[in-house]
């Protein structure tokens, strides 16, 4: 199985090279060697390559910066999964499309399901929202899969655990609080998890698979078209930094942890809007995907483990 990856040099794009299963011929692609932003780009790799899967893990993510660069994050989160789509509508191929909690507005105060109507607070969620549907209405039923995920991390690039370890060292050698914002809640998720369930999905569309306990097995071609995955639990990112700083210190990666100060939003404000509660609702995926659940605070040990031995 040829497998064509975009965003191979970014933190998911790691863990999926460093997973990738047997039998799949990888074709990797970064950011210099492919540039989602422009969308004949997008149509000429389809093209030259004829991948039997497209996994897009590229994207623009620069949440705040996307508010003053909405035309760049509309090429890269938007344009781009509209000529993969387009392009492997003629070659035949399949396509598994990276996508966020922030397509939802966080009001509603419980767990999204997959199927439910999407609601951006601001242009990086909207523009994700716009390559979500380019990739449902291009593609059929059993070639397009949409997995949405939450405040992604791991071992390698830019992201919430990297960043809070270097605070951790410096305010607690110079005995100051760290404020971490405290009204958003959503589930952390590493990207060794994420990856395996990126796999996974991708084999699950190649045979018929049991629905849970059902004896029916479920085709390729009913599979649904939307996924969720996080980690399990939930937590906001106060108490993400807090476990950060507490597992680290267990495991010797930091001699000691800042004290960290719940704030609000409002005493944070950023350039863009982010939803307040967007916890995904991940029980089919589980089901069909044959995972079970690990709580978020396990795999940030799991992570911060694999950080101590690097």
């Amino acid at each position: 199985m040829k497998v064509l990856l975009t965003g191979a040099a970014g933190q998911l794009g790691q863990a999926l090279l460093a997973s990738r299963p047997e039998g799949v011929q990888l074709i990797s692609c970064t950011r210099a060697e492919l540039d989602l932003a422009n969308s004949e780009a997008c149509r000429a790799a389809v093209a030259s390559h004829r991948p039997d899967w497209l996994l897009n893990a590229g994207a623009y993510t620069a949440v705040d910066r996307a508010e003053s660069e909405s035309e760049l994050a509309q090429a890269v989160n938007a344009g781009a999964p509209a000529a993969f789509a387009e392009a492997l509508a003629q070659t035949g191929g399949r396509m598994l499309q990276i996508s966020t909690d922030f397509v939802f507005d966080g009001r509603q105060g419980s767990p999204y399901l997959p199927d439910q109507g999407l609601s951006p607070l601001g242009v990086y969620g909207a523009t994700k929202a716009s390559g979500e549907r380019a990739v449902l209405e291009a593609l059929p039923l059993g070639r397009r899969a949409v997995l949405r995920t939450s405040w992604v991390y791991g071992p390698g690039g830019q992201n919430f655990l990297l960043t809070m370890l270097r605070l951790h060292r410096l305010k607690a050698a110079a005995g100051e609080p760290l404020g971490v914002v405290a009204d958003q809640v959503g589930c952390p998720t590493s990207t060794a998890g994420l990856a395996q369930a990126c796999w996974r999905l991708i084999e699950r569309f190649g045979k018929p698979v049991l629905a849970g306990d059902s004896e029916l097995a479920v085709e390729p071609d009913l599979l649904p078209s939307v996924w969720h995955w996080s980690d399990a639990g939930a937590a906001s990112w106060y108490d993400f930094a807090v476990a950060i700083g507490e597992l680290a210190v267990a495991a010797g990666l930091l001699e000691k942890a800042a004290q960290v100060r719940p704030i609000t939003t409002a005493v944070y404000p950023t350039p863009a809007q982010r939803p307040g509660y967007s916890l995904l609702d991940c029980t089919t995926t589980r089901e069909l995907l044959e995972m079970p659940p690990i709580h978020w605070r396990q795999a940030l040990g799991q992570v911060i483990d694999q950080l101590k031995k690097a």
